[in-house]
């Protein structure tokens, strides 16, 4: 639900954002629109033809356990972030995410948190430097991964090398897991492709900073971006 929501406001988003300045969000839009095109070359001559052949494979079950075993990795990361946030209660449902679903879940292959009632605490560095006053920085494309800000990327970097991969694992084995989760991440999007309308780079610059901003406001859409009667709804409802 709170992705359809998200995907919903991003096209309203690609059109609000469109007509105000970006001179401030994106100073930097004549080298982010060249790496755009870089990494648009790249997804089409490789990224999207591997995660299509990878979603035409793997059956259903097997992309959401592959999915599943990421996020699972992850819950350390959110573990570490809760606690700089201040989020005492948000680290320990972390903990027990990763207990239950890497014992009775198979290491992470299944979700049976989530079926349990044990929800997930998103938190990322980037969102601890938030929490710790920094603010988000201009907009930016990084090679191969895509649209960030200043302070996402920052968090990003630190997030991959605080991660179990990286701090756990060998070299080979890291990079295997990461190019993994690139692909199931790619193939997670596919059916959302035809959604780019227009100015490829306007609509996922617009895209990125909503989603990011539904992130930062705890998985809930700054709805009050969008309260003119034109997208004045009520979700609930509607959807």
């Amino acid at each position: 639900m709170r992705l359809l929501i998200t995907i919903l406001l991003t096209v309203h988003a690609s059109l609000a954002l469109g007509q105000q300045d970006m001179s401030e969000i994106d100073p930097w839009e004549s080298t982010n629109r060249k790496i755009f095109a870089f990494n648009r070359f790249f997804d089409r001559t490789l990224l999207r033809p591997v995660a299509s052949g990878y979603a035409k494979l793997m059956p259903d079950a097997a992309e959401r356990s592959v999915a599943n075993a990421v996020a699972n990795v992850y819950e350390v990361n959110r573990f570490i972030n809760s606690l700089l946030q201040g989020r005492p209660d948000a680290a320990a449902v972390s903990t027990g995410r990763f207990m239950v679903n890497t014992t009775v879940g198979v290491f992470g292959l299944f979700d049976v948190a989530t079926r349990m009632g044990i929800e997930v605490q998103r938190a990322d560095f980037g969102q601890t430097l938030m929490v710790w006053g920094f603010g988000s920085g201009p907009y930016v494309i990084l090679p191969f991964f895509g649209p960030r800000t200043v302070r996402s990327a920052t968090g990003y970097v630190v997030d991959t090398y605080a991660s179990i991969p990286a701090v756990a694992w060998d070299t080979t084995s890291a990079y295997a897991f990461w190019s993994a989760e690139a692909i199931s991440f790619r193939a997670g999007l596919l059916e959302f492709d035809e959604l780019v309308t227009g100015d490829e780079y306007v609509f996922m610059r617009s895209a990125y900073l909503q989603a990011r901003a539904t992130f930062l406001n705890n998985g809930i859409p700054p709805l009050e971006d969008f309260a003119d009667d034109e997208y004045d709804l009520d979700w609930d409802d509607e959807l």
